[in-house]
């Protein structure tokens, strides 16, 4: 078709090349979901009904250096949008610079926190020459994918959710104009919850609301500070976001589309947040603090009770949903893609380990504690993820006190004998008794930052202030990263790893071969007595497991797997475990074996 207008909203209806025009969207972000899956995802978003994909945009993947920009990959925006463009699909662009979305710092760069004094998501000079430097390499790969060059973007945000922030009435401004000189020319929207759009909109961008539960005196509100404008629900939230050590939250499918069919029934543009979630690979889910005493950690799937479930799988919601929005075409919708294929697989049994004490690399000597982000690691760049060791020495026991400087959660040692986790809640150990000088280890991890709330600029993490031994400030730290980035497991040569004949030390890296002997396909990976870490596959991080739930798997995509021998590294803190001694028939050496030694790969996420 020509393209002569584009997305407009000057009356109380969308229109479209002057036609009137229903936004049908829902958000997949490509970032969660594995790229060889990318089509399916869209194709099962269109056959839904939805003629609209939304996704963010992560500033902290495309840039987690300073001057260092990836758009390949995984991160193959162009690709993205080129891809839902050829499928029918049109596009609203979230580009942020801060997009929430349960993502670590919603979004931010952490090397951002290397300035004491920064101000996020504000005028702040420093924070706003960084915003120029992502968006002067970001924007000029957005725009020829514009409605007006041909593309399938048919609108902008500016920003996101920056009534619940409103720290600064000239950074919305700043954020707009940003977009504007660098070529986008399609329709701009903010979006806010019902008490965010006080402050979050800005002259000349179409206000949005979100929400779940549906409220007439919300809809009033938005008409009556835009009137005769077209009405939307930027986030109509189909399932909410877990928490560790909370229970898994459920949207019914019921109660879920009631509300979209009202939502329809009153004329109004619905974007569904999420259609299909996917998951947190690595260490990039966020914390919650809202209303709570100390963050929360998110949980690893980003699931969200959504239409499609992580695996891409159809639920009950999806099927409700397709035939509500079926009535809103003049044509049938496409056939169903085919369900994704999964397999179990046989336990797998570790057969090797190594300490992490054995893993370790000097970063820094410092005398008082240096925060992740201010470390000289990443061409200075600071630590983003994972863990770091602080140990110093000591020579008396006594009592140990984090002084809640601990960022979020540590392991103390005292020469390399576990003591106990010192966190949020826990801010007093006591060191056991011993003679002459000791090594004092902390291995601090960061649990993922805060993503939403008015406390962004203080999530830096590790050891953020003293820690004190009988009320005296300790000194003189030998610093280690384990930030676990890509590529970190080959620095472990056949050399380094030990047989599980030999006990291992904790914390401490486990290592195990998944065999595959048929075109492999996706599966989860359980991990029955193991406590906390990490799992990584042929050399990906799966992300986060945690005992306490209440995720139980993780999910492993079939592409990231392949015929013949894959390798499975997990790194735990403890496993619930304990020892046996195996005489085998006829010989005399004892064999030790942990009982507790396999993963299970299984085809549905308990």
């Amino acid at each position: 078709m020509s393209r002569v207008e584009g997305l407009r909203a000057n009356s109380s209806q969308f229109t479209l090349e002057g036609e009137p025009f229903r936004i049908l969207g829902g958000s997949i972000h490509y970032f969660r979901v594995p790229r060889a899956y990318w089509e399916d995802r869209l194709l099962k978003m269109k056959a839904c009904g939805l003629n609209t994909l939304t996704t963010y945009v992560p500033w902290n993947m495309h840039e987690p250096e300073r001057g260092a920009f990836h758009f390949e990959d995984q991160l193959d925006l162009e690709a993205y949008l080129r891809l839902a463009g050829s499928l029918g699909l049109w596009v609203i662009l979230r580009p942020g610079p801060y997009i929430c979305a349960e993502w670590d710092l919603g979004g931010l760069p952490s090397w951002l926190l290397r300035d004491p004094n920064m101000k996020l998501r504000t005028t702040y000079p420093r924070f706003t020459d960084a915003v120029n430097s992502f968006f002067n390499q970001l924007i000029k790969k957005v725009v020829p994918h514009q409605y007006s060059e041909g593309g399938p973007i048919i609108a902008v945000q500016v920003e996101n959710e920056y009534g619940s922030y409103a720290k600064d009435g000239q950074y919305m401004p700043f954020i707009k104009e940003a977009l504007l000189s660098r070529g986008i020319t399609e329709l701009l929207l903010t979006s806010d919850n019902k008490e965010g759009l006080k402050h979050g909109g800005v002259k000349g961008a179409l206000e949005t609301i979100n929400f779940q539960k549906l409220n007439m005196n919300d809809i009033q509100y938005l008409d009556g500070i835009q009137p005769h404008k077209p009405k939307m629900v930027m986030e109509y939230w189909s399932g909410w976001f877990d928490l560790w050590g909370d229970l898994h939250h459920v949207y019914t499918a019921e109660d879920m589309v009631d509300v979209v069919t009202e939502i329809l029934k009153l004329d109004m543009s619905i974007n569904l947040y999420v259609f299909h979630g996917g998951t947190n690979f690595g260490f990039m889910s966020g914390a919650s603090a809202v209303g709570m005493p100390a963050p929360k950690p998110m949980v690893t799937s980003y699931d969200y009770d959504a239409p499609l479930s992580e695996a891409g799988d159809y639920t009950a919601k999806y099927h409700l949903l397709r035939n509500v929005f079926s009535r809103y075409h003049a044509h049938p919708l496409p056939e169903l893609p085919s369900h994704q294929e999964r397999r179990a697989h046989q336990p797998v049994v570790i057969q090797q380990h190594l300490s992490l004490w054995d893993s370790l690399h000097l970063t820094d000597k410092s005398e008082r504690p240096v925060n992740m982000e201010n470390l000289p690691v990443n061409n200075n760049n600071g630590q983003s993820y994972g863990y770091t060791l602080y140990e110093t020495s000591i020579t008396s026991e006594g009592t140990l006190n984090s002084k809640n400087n601990i960022r979020d959660r540590a392991l103390v040692f005292v020469a390399k004998h576990f003591v106990g986790v010192l966190d949020y809640k826990t801010q007093e150990l006591s060191l056991p008794d011993g003679k002459g000088k000791r090594i004092l280890s902390l291995m601090v991890e960061n649990c993922g930052r805060v993503n939403y709330g008015n406390t962004l600029d203080e999530q830096r993490k590790g050891l953020v202030g003293d820690i004190e031994l009988n009320k005296r400030p300790l000194r003189d730290f030998i610093i280690r990263s384990l930030d676990m980035k890509p590529g970190f497991v080959n620095r472990f040569t056949s050399g380094h790893w030990m047989s599980m004949r030999q006990r291992p030390t904790f914390p401490s890296f486990f290592q195990a071969r998944l065999y595959v002997n048929s075109p492999p396909k996706d599966t989860f990976i359980k991990l029955p007595g193991w406590s906390k870490g990490v799992v990584f596959i042929n050399g990906k991080n799966l992300g986060r497991y945690w005992s306490i739930g209440p995720q139980q798997t993780l999910y492993v995509p079939g592409p990231w797997l392949h015929r013949g021998d894959n390798q499975v590294i997990v790194h735990v803190f403890f496993i619930f475990m304990y020892w046996d001694i195996d005489v085998p028939t006829g010989g005399t050496s004892n064999i030790i074996k942990m009982v507790t030694s396999h993963l299970t790969f299984c085809t549905i996420c308990p």
